[in-house]
């Protein structure tokens, strides 16, 4: 994966909705949590405000901890289900796999990652049980979780008969199921389901919930349904330097986020942004769509004449598979406008 970043005055790109600023809703509860003192390292009003809501959108008693950011929730989570000599199932395009540069091995003190192939980046049933069972000899680390993006690297989403059907592999093979919901707000929009639905219900024990990219400045959350995997998770994240001592810093926001559905307004309008962007694509000539636009992610080839073209125009996006597979995110604060002029840019280019 290749970032480029050249010179450019344009407000908005298509590189990664981590680009956008803060949604209004987390600016205002972050700017209302700055107002006074308030107790550390999350013994506060909101912080515990933040984890009802959390509690409330999925509809569950669950243990809920923020963190800094999306690859300490997927390292601390994997780290409180999995020892040394463990072994974690997931996708070969998982971020866990290929960007947070050892961070689950890290954080589990060398838990092995088993990489499994699959279309639209997404695990199947079938491919766990077969790493399951490659080596089940005590030379080989033992399989303890599987790990599943929602919504996916490529872009696709699981539905929650999916997800069920993953479970029931997991619990037929004794493994735990963590789901990295970077995303996860632009999948639960995407199939128009509830949060318990995609989670809980179909057998997730533990969600790296994100709110990064969905509007927020920093933080996501470590949401745990089968609670007794967070037994001391509070000493790990603090070992992990992820206690934040103003942790009101982190989770305001969420409130912002949480409490009348902003949320899922950014992600609906991220969703139907790349709806637009994918619509003008497929009927470009010389573009070609790479995977199903499910959430706000659109992969394209583009002839490498366009891509440098676009690049010299001052776009920003990667290019993600091989040497002309684009791919183009949109955020909460996308704008029809932006998508019109980039494929103006295109059109002219290809």
């Amino acid at each position: 994966m290749r970032a480029h970043q050249p010179p450019s005055t344009r407000a908005r790109h298509f590189g990664s909705d981590n680009y956008a600023g803060i949604c209004p809703e987390a600016w205002q509860a972050l700017e209302a949590a700055n107002r006074d003192h308030a107790v550390g390292y999350g013994d506060d009003d909101w912080t515990a405000r933040a984890a009802d809501l959390v509690r409330a959108t999925f509809e569950t008693d669950c243990d809920v901890f923020f963190v800094f950011n999306g690859t300490a929730a997927n390292a601390l989570a994997l780290s409180s289900i999995c020892q040394s000599h463990h072994a974690v199932i997931c996708h070969e395009a998982a971020h866990t796999a290929t960007d947070e540069c050892g961070a689950p091995e890290f954080f589990t003190h060398g838990a092995k990652l088993l990489l499994a192939s699959g279309a639209g980046a997404r695990l199947t049933p079938a491919a766990i049980a077969a790493l399951a069972a490659r080596r089940p000899d005590v030379h080989f680390p033992k399989a303890r979780a599987v790990s599943v993006t929602q919504a996916t690297e490529f872009g696709t989403v699981y539905t929650p008969q999916e997800v069920s059907a993953i479970s029931a592999e997991c619990r037929r093979l004794d493994l735990k199921l963590h789901m990295d919901g970077a995303r996860f707000a632009n999948a639960v929009v995407s199939l128009g389901v509830t949060p318990k639905e995609l989670t809980w219900q179909a057998g997730v024990d533990v969600l790296s919930f994100g709110g990064t990219k969905n509007g927020t400045h920093a933080g996501d959350a470590v949401v745990f349904f089968d609670r007794a995997l967070a037994r001391e998770f509070a000493y790990r994240r603090k070992q992990g330097g992820q206690l934040a001592s103003k942790m009101r810093f982190l989770a305001a926001p969420w409130i912002g986020l949480l409490q009348d559905g902003a949320w899922l307004r950014n992600a609906a309008h991220a969703n139907s942004m790349a709806a637009r962007l994918h619509q003008a694509l497929v009927g470009t000539r010389g573009a070609t769509i790479l995977h199903p636009r499910q959430a706000n992610a659109v992969f394209v080839d583009l002839p490498a004449s366009a891509i440098s073209g676009l690049h010299a125009r001052g776009w920003r996006f990667y290019v993600f598979i091989g040497d002309t597979g684009c791919r183009l995110m949109c955020a909460w604060d996308t704008t029809a406008e932006d998508v019109d002029a980039f494929m103006t840019d295109v059109r002219a280019l290809v």
